[in-house]
């Protein structure tokens, strides 16, 4: 054989190596497409992009209305641990308990070791979820400030938790509802309304919760809504200026100390007209979908006030 025969012969060895070689290459390029496909990101609460390769499967709720939301979403054995009050859905009672929203158990947090923490960032634990942050621990901070954030949050958690067609069902089910809600109620004439979230001190929320738009949607103006602070403290005297048209307080059980202190000041309109009301307070504090039955139950309530 030549040297012409030799060269020719190389150079068809050495194509077919390098097509070859550019055929695994291409292989390898669509097994890491692939795995960069698996991973995807959901924005949370605070605007931060978290990232997932794989469902969640140990996760801790750092508050009621989170754990709510991931059972609305299709948990089922997925949370390892959350906080006192996280009693609903009834299921929710069995799971063991790690603190409370203001104040976590940082050490069996650790011995759990969950792949995500859902967190609210407005409960009082808020050195202690940066603690976890620093920790290394993945964390999502659920906390909706509109209706519609709430069926984001569930579509989120779906995502989370692997369980997206669960999820999509729940949170049609529950834009459904918020827009038969609307039909209802809607072009009703303004009532001022003082909401009260404690009684030793007074507090109130401003327009930065759930809560104020909850009013806003009933036809009512949050006298207070237009305070920085989101929980703040106000005195009486203040209330007295503001002469709500209806006083709703959130509380879970008749507390006649936080109702018949009230009746003491008939210069409010809302109390010589007697628009003095309880609103459960699971329904409308926490920020999951049962926040509709609270906010059909506040619409009831400024419905009887213009009635009047």
């Amino acid at each position: 054989m030549n040297s012409e025969c030799i060269m020719h012969a190389y150079s068809n060895y050495l194509i077919k190596f390098i097509m070859k070689l550019f055929a695994v290459i291409f292989i390898l390029l669509l097994s890491l497409n692939v795995s960069v496909a698996g991973v995807f990101q959901i924005k949370d609460d605070e605007n931060r992009m978290v990232s997932f390769s794989k469902p969640a499967v140990r996760i801790i709720s750092l508050s009621p209305h989170a754990t709510e939301l991931l059972f609305s979403a299709g948990a089922t054995d997925q949370i390892v641990a959350t906080v006192s009050y996280s009693d609903y859905p009834p299921q929710a009672k069995q799971i063991p308990r790690i603190g409370s929203y203001k104040k976590i158990d940082l050490e069996s947090v650790v011995k759990i070791d969950p792949d995500l923490i859902v967190a609210w960032n407005s409960g009082g634990a808020e050195q202690q979820i940066q603690d976890l942050k620093k920790l290394g621990y993945k964390i999502y901070f659920s906390e909706p400030r509109t209706f519609e954030d709430v069926a984001n949050n569930i579509s989120n958690m779906g995502k989370i938790l692997g369980t997206e067609s669960v999820a999509r069902q729940s949170a049609g089910m529950y834009l459904d509802e918020l827009a038969r809600l609307k039909l209802q109620y809607n072009n009703l004439e303004t009532v001022r309304v003082f909401y009260q979230v404690w009684n030793k001190p007074l507090r109130t929320i401003n327009n930065g919760h759930l809560i104020s738009s909850v009013i806003a949607f009933c036809g009512g103006h949050n006298v207070f809504g237009n305070l920085s602070i989101r929980a703040p403290k106000v005195g009486i005297e203040s209330v007295i200026e503001k002469n709500p048209e209806a006083i709703i307080i959130g509380m879970t059980e008749n507390r006649k100390e936080w109702v018949e202190p009230w009746f003491q000041w008939p210069s409010i309109d809302a109390v010589r007209n007697k628009h003095v009301y309880n609103v459960n307070a699971d329904l409308i504090v926490r920020q999951g979908p049962r926040i509709l039955q609270g906010a059909k139950r506040v619409c009831e309530v400024l419905e009887k006030v213009r009635d009047r």
